[in-house]
């Protein structure tokens, strides 16, 4: 009885920490880009890396294929799920949706402190050193809008998205000419956003997001084209 009631125990407290932890771990390394899309994922491997044993593992495991990151492979087990095309279009038709009405929360609720970090993030990202850089104060630029819009439940999908967004390869800060365009469209919502102009933030949101858009399906031609270039 008493072994009973500490199995009992680990697993409505202990147990549930620790699969929460490793959902979280295996989370941040997928948006990190530790783990690419179409990249097996061991359970054994995930245990030992976290030292934790398997079953909370697989109960991330679970988590994550609920949620579109893992899939499920006959003859390879689970990997990192890969975007199609079709997937990338209706992932940017969420995006102008849901960052286009950010931006016009944002233009209602802003704290004056929260537009001038957003200010602030585009002035740094003009000095960042390479492409890298550059995403990443553009993940933070974005999230800084998403918090400024004071919409709970909006946040919430748009951080799902964000999670469904790391499937995809690289960055498009990598294409010639994109960071330039990039920041000018981000001075156009901040700047729409600072007049409280509500319309014409979320109208230059969509825009950004459908340029982005097309710079990623163009690196998708360019990478394809690559990687024909390259077939014996």
């Amino acid at each position: 009885m008493g072994s009973e009631r500490r199995r009992g125990k680990a697993k409505s407290g202990d147990q549930l920490s620790r699969g929460e932890l490793v959902h979280l771990k295996l989370l941040d390394a997928i948006r990190a880009g530790e783990f690419r899309p179409g990249e097996r994922i061991r359970e054994a491997e995930i245990a030992k890396w976290l030292g934790v044993s398997r079953t909370p593992v697989r109960e991330a495991f679970r988590r994550l294929q609920a949620d579109g990151l893992l899939v499920f492979e006959p003859w390879r087990g689970v990997v990192v799920a890969e975007l199609d095309q079709q997937q990338l279009i209706e992932l940017y038709a969420m995006r102008k949706v849901l960052e286009g009405t950010a931006a016009g929360l944002a233009a209602q609720h802003a704290a004056e402190s929260q537009i001038a970090t957003l200010a602030e993030l585009i002035d740094t990202a003009d000095t960042a050193a390479d492409a890298a850089e550059r995403a990443e104060l553009n993940r933070h630029f974005h999230q800084n809008i998403y918090a400024a819009a004071h919409n709970r439940y909006l946040l919430k999908a748009l951080n799902a998205l964000r999670d469904s967004m790391a499937l995809l390869p690289s960055t498009t800060y990598a294409l010639t000419g994109r960071h330039e365009i990039a920041q000018g469209e981000h001075r156009d919502i901040v700047g729409a956003i600072a007049r409280r102009d509500p319309k014409a933030a979320e109208a230059a949101a969509r825009h950004h997001i459908a340029e982005a858009e097309k710079a990623r399906l163009k690196m998708i031609i360019e990478m394809n084209r690559g990687n024909k270039d390259t077939t014996p």
